[in-house]
């Protein structure tokens, strides 16, 4: 479990494409202070496993069906991501629950700055709309954030907007993801399991 409050930004150093599987070694530097093997760290929003810590670097093995369902798949060696490693506790939830299942990808549709905040419009697929709400939260690439608007209900096509302030512009990945860009997308789980017992009352 996570909160979306990312730690650091990282960098993949090293992909190793297996077939059906890649290995990842990512370079971090707070997201390792006290993590063991076979502990958790979201990357993008991802949770990953820890297999090998060497130093700076760690490595997690990336299955076929997390490649194929989340942005992972299009990582390139020196892109940077996004890491939090998971709540424990005695820690403070500054934004919401994440579990690092990624519901869905998206693509960024437009940035339009302001003074001292950007928006971003972001596609998401028709499947997962119906989750996002005005105010409600979303996670996008691992971070925790407020919904600030979205399209109407019956839109062929899609999208919420985000309110990125300055903090999260300079910490995260977000501050420089142009528009085209996939993210990956973890809509409110709590309303997934909502839908699930209303369905089943019903």
């Amino acid at each position: 479990m996570f909160t979306g409050i990312v730690e650091e930004i990282g960098s993949l150093t090293v992909r190793e494409d297996q077939g059906d599987a890649a290995r990842l070694r990512i370079r971090a530097r707070r997201a390792l202070e006290g993590v063991a093997l076979g502990d958790s760290i979201a990357v993008n929003g991802v949770c990953l496993t820890v297999t090998s810590v060497e130093g700076d670097t760690w490595s997690t093995d990336v299955m076929a069906e997390t490649l194929r369902r989340s942005s992972l798949g299009a990582l390139a060696e020196g892109d940077p991501v996004n890491l939090e490693r998971a709540v424990t506790p005695h820690t403070r939830l500054g934004g919401h629950l994440v579990q690092g299942h990624v519901d869905g990808v998206g693509a960024v549709l437009t940035r339009t700055p302001s003074e001292h905040w950007e928006v971003v419009r972001i596609a998401l697929p028709p499947d997962l709309a119906r989750y996002v709400v005005e105010k409600g939260s979303v996670a996008v690439d691992g971070v925790s954030l407020t919904v600030s608007a979205v399209s109407a209900p019956d839109a062929p096509e899609p999208w919420f907007e985000i309110s990125l302030i300055p903090t999260t512009l300079r910490e995260t990945t977000l501050g420089a993801v142009p528009p085209g860009s996939p993210v990956n997308l973890e809509v409110d789980v709590i309303a997934k399991y909502v839908e699930r017992l209303l369905g089943a009352r019903r």
